[in-house]
């Protein structure tokens, strides 16, 4: 496509009056899948973006930020994480992260859309090329219903999810949690992507009051992303049994190879919340 200047942002925030915006240069992709509008931009300062429905998934700038913490911080405190499911994840970021981990013998993946993935293929390879390793399973499903049949059978679950609104909003719910839980062993670990402790603190908040009735270990993490809202995204961790700190595993997460953002100081770090946060948890 030809050249052009345009300016975009993340069209859910600009709602609320808060906006980030970033320069593109050229729309290498647009395409409305049976889900959402999904688009491909080219920018001087981030790289390549993928947009989803108006909002900003990854860039190629910052995505390591987000993929590193989102996987290394629940596979370096279960000693044994052999079985791993994601939910969502169609960029390929999140595998290429669990695979560097000799442990896992399974990835299963769930991404509800599959035009994510092919997009995700041919625009950004060295997150998507993780699809082709041969211990990944894709599952063109949506992810609350591809847990009720699944019991008992995962060591790790990574709910790398879009925003809850659109095609995620199932996956914030406290049935959900409720199948988070069941659908891990009786040691398992869940992590999932849990939006912005300074624009998002009441829904946080909420989502953590039923986080607690299923899972005896509860923690809220984060991680700076300049491209997120307010530069910075949080994760639930959700556990039957380990906890983030005291069962973090230093050694494994010190021979992780080619990490960009994640290590093991920042893993402790990570759970180390601001003193207006003591409200909200």
């Amino acid at each position: 496509m030809s050249k052009l200047e345009l300016w975009f942002g993340d069209q859910y925030e600009k709602e609320r009056g808060r906006y980030l915006q970033i320069r593109g240069d050229n729309v290498l992709k647009k395409v409305i899948s049976p889900f959402q509008e999904i688009c491909v931009v080219n920018t001087p300062a981030f790289g390549k973006v993928l947009i989803n429905d108006g909002i900003i998934m990854l860039t190629e700038a910052d995505e390591a930020g987000y993929h590193e913490m989102i996987t290394h911080v629940p596979l370096c405190v279960h000693p044994s994480p052999m079985n791993v499911l994601v939910i969502g994840g169609g960029d390929g970021g999140t595998v290429r992260e669990i695979i560097k981990h000799s442990q896992v013998n399974k990835v299963d993946v769930c991404e509800i859309d599959e035009k994510v993935i092919d997009i995700c293929r041919e625009y950004f390879p060295k997150l998507a090329n993780s699809f082709d390793n041969k211990k990944v399973n894709i599952f063109f499903e949506d992810g609350a219903k591809f847990l009720d049949n699944r019991k008992n059978q995962y060591d790790v679950i990574i709910v790398d999810s879009s925003d809850p609104i659109g095609p995620g909003t199932t996956l914030f719910t406290e049935d959900f949690y409720n199948s988070l839980f069941k659908a891990l062993k009786e040691d398992g670990i869940a992590v999932t992507q849990l939006e912005s402790i300074f624009w998002h603190a009441d829904f946080i908040k909420s989502t953590f009051g039923f986080i607690k009735k299923f899972f005896p270990k509860s923690f809220y993490y984060y991680t700076m992303v300049p491209t997120y809202p307010s530069g910075m995204i949080g994760f639930s961790f959700c556990s039957k049994k380990y906890h983030p700190i005291e069962n973090f595993i230093a050694e494994r997460a010190n021979q992780l190879p080619s990490l960009k953002y994640y290590h093991s100081g920042i893993h402790r770090a990570a759970f180390t919340l601001p003193a207006f946060c003591q409200n909200i948890f």
